[in-house]
C-alpha cells in the first residue's frame, strides 16, 4: 500500500523556465515583482534566471540585473542555471546567487547536442570536469540530473537502462562525497504514470539513500497525473512552475513541442486537499500566478488561478 510523503518541497523554475522560451522580454522590474511574490509565499527556492548565451536566449541577457534588484527574503535560495564554464564563471561573479552544484545528464544524443552542444558521452567527460570545477570552488554537488529521463522528441522512447547508465556515471563521479538528490527530468513530457513509478524504483534500487526529485513537463496533460503517481511512491521533491510556465526552447521541433512544468499552485493544492503539508501560503502563490499571466499577457495554464482555492471557499462555507 503507498503512502504520501508529509511534507512536499517545491522548486519554483517559472522566473527563468517561464521567460526564457517567451518571443517578447518582459521589463525587468515585472519579473523581480513576481520573483518577490513567489518568495513571500513561503516556495523556499526560486530559480531567478540563467547565464547561457544571450545570443541564444535573449531573455535571460539581464539576469546578472535581476539578482541585483531583487530585496531577498531570509531564508529563501534564488538560484540560476548554467550550461559552460563561462555561464558558471557569469555566476559566480554575481552578487546574490545563490550556487547549487548540480551536473546533468541526457539519455539521446539529438536533445543533449541541441541544448549542450556535444553527445551523451561528450557531456558526461564535461560532467566529470564540473566536478572538479565545483571542488575548487567548494561547492558540493547537490544534485544529478538526467534529462529526458522518459522519451525525447527526436529519438522516441528512452529505455530504462539508458536512465539508469546515466546515474550509475554519476553516482560514480560522486563517490566519497555527500550522496546527491537524483532528479528524473521528464523534458518533452513522455511520462505516464506508470513509467513515473517504475522508474523511481529502479534509481531507487539504484541508489536506496539518495533524495529523488522529479522535473516535470505537461506537454500531453498528464503532469499532475504523474506528478500523484510519484507522491505515492514516496517523492517530496519537485520542480514546478507558477502558472505553468515555460518549456524548453531546444525540446520543440515540427508539431511537438514542449509545454511547462507541472503548475505550481495546482500542485500545491493538490497536496492541502490530501493533507500533506508545503509550507505555502496558496493564496498569496495564486496571487503570484495572476500577477504572471497578467504580466504575460495571455490566459495561463494554470487551473486554480481561475477555479480558486477550495479550502478557502470552504472556510466561508464554514
Amino acid at each position: 500500500m503507498s503512502s504520501l510523503p508529509k511534507f512536499v518541497e517545491f522548486h519554483e523554475e517559472g522566473p527563468r523556465e517561464g521567460f526564457q522560451i517567451e518571443k517578447q522580454i518582459y521589463p525587468l522590474e515585472q519579473r523581480v515583482k513576481l520573483i518577490e511574490m513567489l518568495a513571500e509565499s513561503g516556495l523556499k527556492q526560486v530559480q531567478v534566471g540563467s547565464f547561457v548565451n544571450p545570443r541564444a536566449v535573449p531573455q535571460m541577457a539581464d539576469t546578472e540585473q535581476l539578482f541585483a534588484a531583487i530585496k531577498k527574503r531570509p531564508g529563501v535560495r534564488y538560484t540560476a542555471l548554467w550550461l559552460n564554464q563561462k555561464g558558471f564563471e557569469k555566476a559566480l561573479a554575481t552578487p546574490g546567487v545563490d550556487l547549487d552544484g548540480k551536473i546533468m545528464f541526457y539519455t539521446t544524443d539529438v536533445f543533449s547536442i541541441r541544448n549542450n552542444n556535444c553527445s551523451v558521452a561528450e557531456n558526461q567527460q564535461r560532467q566529470a570536469e564540473w566536478m572538479k570545477l565545483y571542488a575548487q570552488h567548494n561547492i558540493p554537488v547537490e544534485t544529478v540530473y538526467v534529462m529526458t529521463a522518459f522519451g525525447c522528441n527526436y529519438q522516441g522512447v528512452v529505455p530504462l537502462s539508458a536512465v539508469l547508465d546515466q546515474f550509475k556515471f554519476a553516482l560514480d563521479l560522486c563517490r566519497g562525497g555527500k550522496l546527491p538528490q537524483l532528479y528524473l527530468a521528464d523534458t518533452m513530457g513522455w511520462a505516464n504514470p506508470e513509467s513515473i513509478k517504475e522508474r523511481i524504483a529502479a534509481v531507487r534500487e539504484l541508489a536506496p539513500a539518495a533524495r529523488i526529485g522529479l522535473h516535470l513537463h505537461d506537454t500531453r496533460g498528464l503532469g499532475p497525473a504523474n506528478f500523484y503517481a510519484a507522491l505515492e511512491a514516496g517523492v517530496d521533491l519537485f520542480d514546478s512552475s507558477v502558472a505553468g510556465l515555460g518549456g524548453c526552447p531546444f525540446a520543440s521541433h515540427a508539431a511537438h513541442t514542449a509545454a511547462g512544468n507541472i503548475c505550481t499552485e495546482d500542485m500545491v493544492l493538490m497536496c492541502q486537499e490530501m493533507g500533506v503539508a508545503t509550507g505555502i501560503d496558496l493564496d498569496k502563490l495564486i496571487s503570484a500566478s495572476q500577477f504572471a499571466e497578467q504580466l504575460i499577457g495571455r490566459t495561463l495554464n494554470g487551473k486554480v488561478m481561475h477555479g480558486g482555492n477550495l479550502e478557502k471557499y470552504r472556510k466561508k462555507a464554514a
